[in-house]
């Protein structure tokens, strides 16, 4: 008896250690991809904002 449940103990720590690890998984992924896009929009807003200045100082010498 002793030995059918310490099996079944073993095998339930596994399955829920299993799932946890499933699930840390999937935050850290999800996670990455959030800060992959935030650096995309960022580089984005810092590419516009560059163009802009460019054009202000272009229009600024023309007069």
């Amino acid at each position: 008896m002793v030995k059918v449940a310490t099996y079944f103990a073993m095998a339930f720590g596994a399955f829920v250690f299993w799932q946890t690890m499933d699930k840390v998984h999937i935050w850290i992924a999800l996670h990455q991809d959030e800060k992959k896009e935030r650096l995309e929009r960022e580089a984005e807003i810092r590419k516009m904002r560059q163009e802009l200045l460019q054009q202000a100082r272009e229009n600024d010498r023309l007069p």
